[in-house]
Parts: structure tokens; sequence; C-alpha cells
């Protein structure tokens, strides 16, 4: 292990190795990464563990620097542990130059179907006892964070003190489809938001789409397409993600001896905005987390888009109608125009494709729950739908929630402590 200091923080650095397949612990083993986390005046106490698990799936734990955000109130009574999941940060990450050490698409695509939540909360009760001693801890979920907290409340409640969940009460037994089919009406309401508070941007959108279409730039080798331009639609499920949105428009085009081109400025900022480079397992990994049964997933974003026709380009160029970005959905052009996804195009067709998904969710269990649970749902969140977070919430017993619009689904990094002490509060009966 390997402690050092933030301004009023101890960190130390801990890998665990944990097996591939928990039901074979013997077999394969891969490294996961966790840091912990504590305030410099309570180094030495005894504290209970409070474990964060990122949203995504596929990004690492935030790094912060010093008590920043929600840390600063956890710390004031948690030893915090920050968990780098499998495959993403330091935790034996998979990607496109690490994968193919599996082999070819067929092995890649066995070895990712571990990588799910019930494999991710078997990593969690590995590691709980070498960290507590076996008590139980608090597990705080942000998103996809949150999806694992309630695998965690129906594979293994034992090992939980208290769960707090963040924008992350996922559907007990919706079908890809079914999330997509309720995603996209959502989206369309947040860009019909976005052009309201900035209206010049529906000319720009539409100007932007139709130079993307006639000349299929490519930045860093990443091609920009009018596709992977919609799909900028994701930072509006971000509470200052319009205004970011319409900045990066505004800066779009400029004039050179050639004419009217879009700027390396722009072209830079929607590579960097689109690209999985530093996240492949969210594309590769972000439909399987919604497989339950023996159907596929198949491409469920692309399918279910096909019923919206409002999102088709060509169809708004066509006519006078505004262009319609697009939110939190995977498609296959994405591993024909990202760099970082290209190589793994078979590898992704594979796993929609497969048909041998568990149950991730039990029913019953969560319905005799007795861990204390608070969750924050946010009103019309873009990338959770607040239906499916409501009817899951009133199927864990006890579960306790704070609906509210003051944020967006952001809401644990943009409200901080705040946020973290109305769901503590809430678990506590404090409110």
């Amino acid at each position: 292990m390997n402690s050092y200091r933030q301004p009023g923080l101890v960190l130390t650095d801990h890998r665990f190795t944990v097996p591939l397949d928990h039901s074979d612990p013997g077999g394969e083993q891969i490294e996961v990464f966790g840091r912990e986390i504590v305030a410099a005046s309570r180094a030495g106490q005894e504290l209970p563990w409070l474990l964060y698990l990122e949203g995504g799936p596929g990004f690492g734990a935030r790094r912060f620097t010093g008590a920043e955000a929600w840390l600063a109130r956890a710390v004031r009574e948690f030893r915090v542990l920050l968990l780098d999941q499998r495959g993403t940060g330091l935790s034996t990450p998979a990607n496109r130059q690490t994968l193919p050490l599996r082999g070819g698409p067929r092995e890649q695509a066995d070895y990712l179907a571990h990588f799910r939540s019930d494999n991710i909360v078997r990593d969690c009760e590995f590691i709980r006892p070498q960290l507590t001693g076996g008590a139980p801890w608090t597990v705080l979920g942000q998103s996809f964070g949150g999806f694992c907290a309630v695998r965690y409340l129906s594979s293994a409640p034992e090992g939980l003190a208290t769960v707090l969940i963040t924008g992350g009460l996922p559907s007990l037994d919706a079908h890809a489809d079914d999330v997509y089919r309720a995603a996209y009406p959502r989206i369309e309401r947040k860009v019909a938001a976005h052009y309201a508070r900035y209206p010049q941007d529906v000319e720009r959108a539409r100007e932007i789409t139709a130079h993307l279409a006639e000349h299929r730039p490519e930045s860093a080798g990443h091609r920009l397409t009018p596709e992977g331009f919609q799909s900028l639609g994701i930072m509006l499920g971000g509470g200052s993600g319009s205004h970011q949105l319409h900045y990066l428009l505004e800066n779009a085009f400029v004039r050179t001896p050639h004419g009217t081109e879009l700027s390396d400025t722009f072209q830079e900022a929607m590579r960097a905005a689109t690209s999985f480079a530093g996240h492949p397992l969210y594309a590769l990994m972000h439909e399987a987390i919604y497989g339950q049964d023996e159907r596929p997933t198949d491409w469920a974003a692309e399918r279910v888009r096909a019923e919206f026709p409002q999102f088709d380009a060509a169809t708004a160029l066509a006519g006078d109608g505004p262009v319609l970005f697009t939110g939190e959905s995977i498609h296959p052009w994405h591993f024909e125009v990202d760099p970082a996804l290209r190589p793994l195009r078979e590898t992704a067709a594979l796993l929609a494709a497969r048909t041998d998904w568990e149950p991730l969710y039990d029913p019953a269990r969560l319905a005799a729950n007795d861990v204390p649970v608070a969750a924050a749902v946010y009103h019309d969140d873009m990338y959770v739908d607040t239906a499916h977070s409501l009817r899951t919430a009133a199927a864990i017993r006890g579960l306790r929630t704070w609906v509210t619009d003051e944020f967006e689904h952001d809401g644990l990094r943009a409200g901080g402590p705040r946020v973290l002490d109305r769901l503590l509060a809430l678990v506590r009966d404090e409110v």
C-alpha cells in the first residue's frame, strides 16, 4: 500500500486481486484498484467505511484534489473508498489496446460478459472483509453506481449498513428497448428547452449538420458526422450542459481563403466530447447493463430510434424543422467513426447479440429489504427515467426518496455536501 497526502486528507492506494469469474475462484485473476481517503485529523481513528461507486458504466472513480464536493462531507464521519470498477481506471483496464490480449472478438466478448454490476458487487464483497474486518459498509452509488447498489441489495444485503443512491434507481425488469422508448421523448424535451433558451442555436445546428453531411471531416482520425454531432445532446443532462453546448456551437465556423469552414476549435471540441478513448467500456457495455433475459439487446437504441423519425437529421434538413440532439445512447456507427472503438466493433456486435444474460435484481428480496436506503430522484432526469425510478423505489421496502428538480443528473457533483447531507438525514429519520 502507498499512502500520501493532499490538503487535509490522507490517501492510501489499494490493489486487490479478485477472480475474473467468482464462480471459479481458483481461475483467472484480475486486479481491482481502490483509493482510500480519510481526513488527516482522523487518520488514526476507527471510522465506518463508505464505498463510492461511480456512474457509467466504464468510468473510473473521480480523482479528487483535496476535500472537494461531496467528499468534504463524507470524510467528516467516514473512511471513504473510491473504487475503480473492474475494467476501468487502474482496475485491469479493458480497451482497444488491452482486449486483444484475450484473443479475437469472441474471446473478448466472453471476457467482457463478466463486467456487469453482478460481478462488480461480487468484487466489492470480496474486498470488504479485507478493509472493514467483516463489518458492513455504507455504499454511495451515483447513476450506474446506483444500479450496482440495487444489485448489492438484491444479492448481498448483509454487507450493507446503509445505501445512498443519486440518480441511479434502475428499472427492475425493463428490457433495453423499454429504456430507450422512454428515453427519446425525455431527450426531445431537453432539446426543446435548450432551443427555447438559445433560439440562435436552431439555425446554427442546422448549418453545422449540413456541413458535416457534405464534407465528413476528420479530427485526429475521428470522423465527424451528423449523427456524432447530434450525440452532443448528452451534455443536456447536466446542470450546466445547455450552456456548455451553446458555447461549443458558437465557435463552429471561421472564414478561410477557401470559404467558410468548421473551425479547428469546434472540430477538436466535438472530437473530445464524442470520443470514447477515455471510457470505451461505456460504449461496449452500455446496453448490456439492461440485459436480464434470453432476448439480445440487439442495438436497442438504434432500433428504437426508428420509432422517432423526428430525430433523423436528413429529414430535418430536408424540411425546416430543428435538428434534434440525441443523448445517452450507443449505436453501431460509434464503432465506425471513433478510432478508440473501431478495432472493437465485432466484439460490440457479439455483446449486442448475446442471449444468456442473467437477471440482475431480486424483486422478492428487495420487497423484504431491511437495509436503510435513501435515493435522490431527479425530476425529468435525462439519463435515468423518473417513472422507472419511482416504480423501483416503491418496490424496495423502506426506501426513502428525495424527488427534486433543483438538480439535474449531476446533482451529487453540483450539490456536493448538501445532497449527501439530505440522503444521510433521510436514512437516519432526521427529516
